[in-house]
């Protein structure tokens, strides 16, 4: 079965979630900058509500794809939000070292 035929996982998607705001969080903590234009904008709220606010529309969003018998989108999303996650984890490495925290 090809990547994107496979059944998407809202508990990947939610997991993913989680782990995108405890990395955003704690990357931000240690010095790395907020690389989402969208988000950034939104960092006048606080660093919490500006990442709930992007979790919000992303469950919406999936939830829209879902109920338009779009699972597809979900799957997508899921790679994604792995990257971003990845991306995260190597900043906050990088931050670490820089810092002599590693």
């Amino acid at each position: 079965m090809g990547l994107l035929k496979q059944r998407p996982s809202i508990s990947v998607f939610v997991f993913l979630q989680v782990l995108d705001v405890l990395t955003t969080i704690l990357g931000l903590r240690l010095g790395a900058g907020e690389a989402s234009a969208f988000i950034g904008s939104l960092m006048h709220l606080g660093v919490v509500p500006a990442l709930m606010i992007s979790k919000i529309i992303a469950v919406i969003l999936v939830l829209v794809a879902l109920k338009r018998g779009r699972p597809r989108i979900v799957v997508l999303a899921n790679l994604w939000f792995a990257g971003i996650v990845t991306w995260n984890l190597a900043l906050i490495f990088s931050q670490a070292w820089r810092n002599g925290v590693a």
